[in-house]
């Protein structure tokens, strides 16, 4: 602080159009927490404007009389320069801050990522979508064992958190269970991972992975910025309150970190990261279907033989009366029926074709165009037509809409609930002589039943939109394909027409 003082210029802020206008990189305007907050909170988009040209300075409100800390995160998201946190309380936001400034060579510089400096760019700290040239990642973490965590023989368990942007940030994500045995030494844990489906902003975006004794007690921990996790089995080493390394203690984790792909390319991305065993399930299901082909052709080769057979034997065939009750006798004299299969006819027609084609040219090609099959259209080009194409990529826009706007509602239910969930606690700790324990205890789950009963209706709310929605796309499509096949017969019978004619 006292270097930059000879560099920068104090200024009172008094709005972002102001401070755009005078665009004076050397200005710096202090804020307390909670009007820093505020202006986070009503102009997000413009803060983050405001802190690529101009310095921001936020500081700890003066009621903190117990020296405790504001979440440093929250700033950091919006590009404020510096961030004042009371170094004499080693708390949550203390280590996070110690964490942020080990980067660098420890020189306590952070260069802020690339859309946060661009005066092209504009970044909204609260969005819920990808941001446009950043690739978003989804994390899996798996904690498997743990080594020499503490001397003292206590069950131990660890936790997985993410800090960075509102919409990645996610608490306490993990809690394994408490060792058994009381084993501290080496504990195992055989539990499923935990997967962070969406990062959106990877650079912001950090991980925690802490220790805990049955009772509570920090071990210790070790915070990561998931740009420089790298994929694999990897030992942890912890650290302590203070970001010192501990001798021995360590974790032992099986880590994933792969580009975010939505639901509905997973399948693609599946072939194309592992194409060998995509290429073989393809083979291995030609092989299936070519075998059921396969036992049909010869079943009836093998029926076509013995008529053959039979035929050379006898020189003539039973009479067998016709469907509509005449005998085969009943035909013009001089002509013996014969049974035939539609194979035999099929090549009794194109011997006949053969023998047809060789007066003249014009005479073959007439007869090969009213031989030549016209084959029928089937459901996968009709799939594949530009209409039925484009209906479908409506019908995927549409749907991810709906499930937007009802992820919008859920988050801002949640956030809600939360506001008045700290603000009970906090009432209730104001008035701890009128407010006895299991009043708190009871008013706190009145909260939490009320935010599940509303967090329920609106799944269900969600579900049932859903489904009629992909009820309507179903019907859509159908008619579409029934239309398209209706049009590809008539293109058909009008060509057969053509072709009778001449």
């Amino acid at each position: 602080m006292s270097t930059l003082v000879n560099y920068v210029q104090p200024t009172k802020f008094n709005s972002f159009e102001a401070s755009k206008k005078a665009a004076r990189c050397y200005h710096m305007s202090s804020f307390v927490e909670t009007k820093a907050l505020e202006h986070l909170t009503k102009s997000p988009v413009e803060f983050v404007e405001y802190n690529k040209s101009q310095l921001s300075r936020i500081y700890p409100k003066g009621t903190r009389v117990d020296s405790s800390n504001f979440m440093p995160q929250l700033f950091w998201n919006a590009g404020c320069q510096l961030v004042a946190l009371n170094y004499q309380t080693i708390d949550l936001s203390m280590q996070l801050n110690l964490f942020m400034f080990e980067y660098n060579g420890q020189s306590g510089y952070r260069l802020k990522p690339e859309f946060m400096r661009r005066p092209d760019k504009h970044f909204d700290p609260f969005t819920e979508n990808t941001v446009d040239g950043i690739v978003a990642n989804t994390l899996s973490v798996k904690v498997i064992s743990g080594q020499f965590l503490t001397e003292r023989k206590v069950g131990v368990y660890v936790e997985v958190e993410m800090f960075g942007l509102p919409a990645d940030t996610r608490r306490k994500a993990l809690k394994t269970k408490t060792s058994q045995n009381n084993n501290a030494i080496n504990p195992v844990w055989d539990e499923e991972p935990i997967v962070f489906k969406k990062v959106i902003l990877p650079t912001l975006a950090c991980l925690r992975i802490a220790a805990f004794e049955e009772g509570g007690k920090f071990i210790g921990h070790r915070i990561i910025p998931v740009s420089a996790i790298r994929p694999g089995y990897r030992y942890i080493g912890l650290r302590n309150e203070k970001n010192q390394c501990l001798i021995l203690p360590a974790v032992f984790v099986y880590i994933e970190v792969k580009d975010y792909v939505p639901d509905t390319f997973a399948d693609v991305i599946e072939a194309l990261s592992n194409p060998i065993r995509y290429v073989n399930l393809l083979e291995q299901r030609s092989k299936q279907l070519a075998a059921l082909t396969l036992d049909d052709v010869e079943e009836e080769t093998q029926t076509e033989d013995e008529t053959e057979n039979g035929a050379e034997r006898k020189n003539d065939l039973k009479q067998v009366p016709l469907e509509n009750g005449l005998s085969p006798t009943s035909g013009p004299a001089g002509h013996t029926p014969v049974a035939t299969t539609p194979k035999a006819s099929a090549a009794n027609q194109q011997a006949a074709a053969t023998d047809v084609s060789k007066p003249a040219a014009k005479t073959e090609d007439l007869v090969l165009s009213v031989l030549i099959d016209i084959p029928a259209c089937t459901l996968e080009s009709l799939q594949q037509s530009k209409v039925y194409q484009k209906e479908q990529r409506r019908q995927f826009k549409e749907l991810k809409e709906l499930v937007r706007r009802h992820q919008k509602k859920t988050s801002e239910l949640l956030r809600e609930f939360s506001n008045k969930y700290k603000k009970a606690a906090r009432q209730c700790s104001k008035s701890r002589g009128l407010c006895s324990e299991s009043e708190k205890d009871e008013r706190l789950q009145q909260l939490k039943d009320e935010q599940q009963q509303q967090l329920l209706t609106l799944r269900q709310e969600q579900y049932y939109s859903q489904k009629y929605l992909q009820r309507e796309h179903i019907k859509t499509l159908t008619e579409r394909l029934t239309t398209l096949a209706e049009e590809s017969h008539n293109a058909q019978m009008k060509k057969l027409k053509d072709i009778c004619d001449k």
